[in-house]
């Protein structure tokens, strides 16, 4: 096995002898977080100090935030109550400043385009000095679409960037034709914007850039997001350090042919195990960096946390909605109708899966179900990564006795049955194979789903 060296001061990149995941300070790395709804910065009212320490308690080292060019009207935009990225009157803050002239949407003077706030990037470093010092690695978004099938201009209506909240003569368009090369005044206002972030984020190692949030909704096309990543590369090719670049490909599904030039991570959200596994020709980060509109149960998130990281994943966010303005602890009770869920526990139990990662030398490991010879249980779905003989790990959701046999090398085995939902080792044991076929039992008991690392003796020595 190649040793890498480490390497302190240095921003995260993609691991040198396996690009489909990070490698941070010497290590490997995979992303796994449950964390608020991207409004830490631009929400005045949001601690997020006490936010980053709730993340870093169970082992979490992943937040996603938005730059402040977008953000939701309270109580309105997609029914979430308690919404970070929906500031109350008088607790929004972006990277312009207000000029003086009054007639802004939400009551405030007009915005400045060519004046920077410098209230907001105090209020940015600190943040990034903080998650940085807690291990935590930032997706830094710089903007998002505004859901003009959902919304209409409302959204668009409110942003700094809209003309009708500046002075700067910005173009008069509609939501969905914001980001378009051809409007000559607000793509300059929006490079500069960029720019600007970039030189002022470069000394951060635990930063990575994604260009747009969910530009599937507004049918965004990709000259003008490639142009942005060019953008990107362009100013920091005359700054210390270079950061990897982010982009979000597709709700759900997409194969993805060939990578984009510059483009390191590849990003999908309410994804499935198949994106990962269908995508790792790119030799690329392939991230599942939203989920959270798909019901309040704990389970559904860790289930879909733990089959796309066992497909080969490395990058897992769900939108936690007991994270809020005042409970950044993650203690904010949501009503029935909240979208999505979230909770200190489901945040304990994506511990004990980031936990049980990093137990293994997963940069050589593939997903791959083919090892197995015989499954029996009661409709089971598995997620399994192995190398090349020497380790295993798997996830099966199934009901009633559980049992499994791997073709292996002969040789002595290190078994352990682990529950996703309390981490407990349920049952650990040694296992010999002479004949090329590993059986494995799974432990006793009524459980609905179980993850499972079977390591070669000599192997687990090693680790």
């Amino acid at each position: 096995m190649l040793k890498c060296e480490k390497t302190i001061g240095e921003p995260v990149k993609l691991h040198p002898e396996n690009k489909r995941y990070f490698y941070y300070n010497g290590k490997p790395m995979v992303l796994i977080t449950s964390g608020e709804d991207y409004g830490s910065i631009l929400n005045l009212d949001f601690n997020y100090s006490i936010y980053l320490d709730e993340l870093k308690s169970h082992r979490l080292n992943h937040a996603r935030v938005f730059s402040g060019v977008y953000r939701e009207i309270p109580g309105v935009s997609f029914n979430v109550e308690g919404n970070a990225i929906a500031p109350l009157k008088g607790r929004y803050i972006c990277p312009w400043a207000r000029s003086s002239k009054p007639g802004a949407d939400d009551g405030g003077n007009l915005y400045d385009l060519d004046v920077w706030n410098e209230e907001y990037f105090k209020r940015l470093k600190d943040f990034m000095r903080q998650a940085q010092d807690k291990g935590i690695i930032v997706e830094f978004v710089l903007f998002c679409t505004f859901y003009f099938n959902y919304f209409g201009n409302d959204l668009w209506q409110i942003c700094p960037l809209n003309n009708r909240n500046n002075i700067n003569g910005t173009e008069e368009v509609e939501a969905h034709e914001v980001y378009k090369l051809r409007n000559k005044r607000l793509m300059e206002y929006q490079e500069k914007m960029v720019s600007k972030l970039v030189h002022e984020l470069n000394e951060f190692d635990n930063l990575f850039y994604e260009v747009l949030n969910e530009p599937w909704n507004d049918n965004i096309d990709m000259e003008w997001q490639q142009h942005i990543v060019k953008l990107i590369v362009s100013e920091e090719a005359m700054l210390p350090k270079k950061h990897l670049i982010s982009m979000d490909v597709a709700c759900g599904f997409e194969k993805i042919k060939e990578p984009y030039e510059n483009v390191s991570i590849y990003n999908f959200h309410y994804a499935s195990s198949s994106t990962a596994i269908e995508n790792q020709h790119l030799n690329k980060v392939i991230g599942y960096n939203e989920t959270g509109f798909c019901g309040q149960d704990d389970y559904i998130y860790r289930t879909q946390a733990w089959e796309f990281m066992l497909s080969g994943g490395a990058l897992f966010n769900n939108i936690d909605y007991s994270f809020s303005p005042g409970f950044e602890d993650g203690t904010f009770k949501y009503g029935p109708n909240q979208p999505g869920g979230g909770s200190k526990q489901l945040r304990k139990q994506l511990g004990i899966l980031k936990t049980f990662l990093d137990s293994l030398d997963f940069i050589h490991m593939t997903p791959d179900n083919s090892p197995v010879i015989k499954l029996y249980a009661n409709c089971p779905s598995l997620y399994m990564m192995h190398d090349d003989g020497n380790q295993y790990a798997g996830y099966i959701r199934a009901y009633g006795i559980i049992s499994i046999s791997l073709d292996v090398p002969a040789g002595i085995y290190t078994v352990e049955w682990i529950d996703p939902v309390s981490g407990s080792i349920l049952k650990s044991e040694e296992r010999f194979s002479d004949d090329g076929v590993l059986n494995l039992e799974a432990p006793n008991g009524m459980y609905n789903e179980l993850a499972f690392k079977v390591l070669r003796k000599q192997q687990k020595e090693a680790l």
